[in-house]
């Protein structure tokens, strides 16, 4: 079983539909990325560079969606988080699978594509 595999199915089942969901929506929406385990989560690279990671946050209760070029997106910023110390990254948190809002998701996905 692959490392980034191991990590989506090992999630409790909350964080795992959640996860699920998302790579569907970034399967689907950006074909050409790929999912790979980097730094101990599931990280999906697009034109051979970092795109966007997802980490399941047990403590924080959230699943995590990071771009990797998040400060440089311009849309949709009220649904965009930027924590103390990140100054590139920007990500959306969900915290059920029913507010994963797909039109959004997708919407950001298809921005960030465009800043490589």
């Amino acid at each position: 079983m692959k490392p980034t595999d191991r990590y989506l199915l090992n999630q409790p089942q909350h964080y795992r539909d959640i996860l699920l969901c998302i790579v569907d929506v970034v399967q689907h929406t950006l074909p050409e990325a790929t999912l790979e385990y980097k730094w101990g989560i599931p990280y999906f690279y697009y034109k051979k560079k970092p795109f966007c990671y997802l980490n399941a946050s047990h403590k924080k209760q959230f699943v995590d969606v990071g771009f990797a070029k998040g400060f440089q997106l311009q849309n949709y910023s009220n649904h965009l988080v930027a924590d103390n110390g990140r100054n590139t990254i920007k990500s959306l948190r969900y915290t059920a699978l029913e507010s994963i809002d797909i039109d959004v998701l997708r919407a950001v996905i298809q921005e960030a594509e465009k800043l490589y």
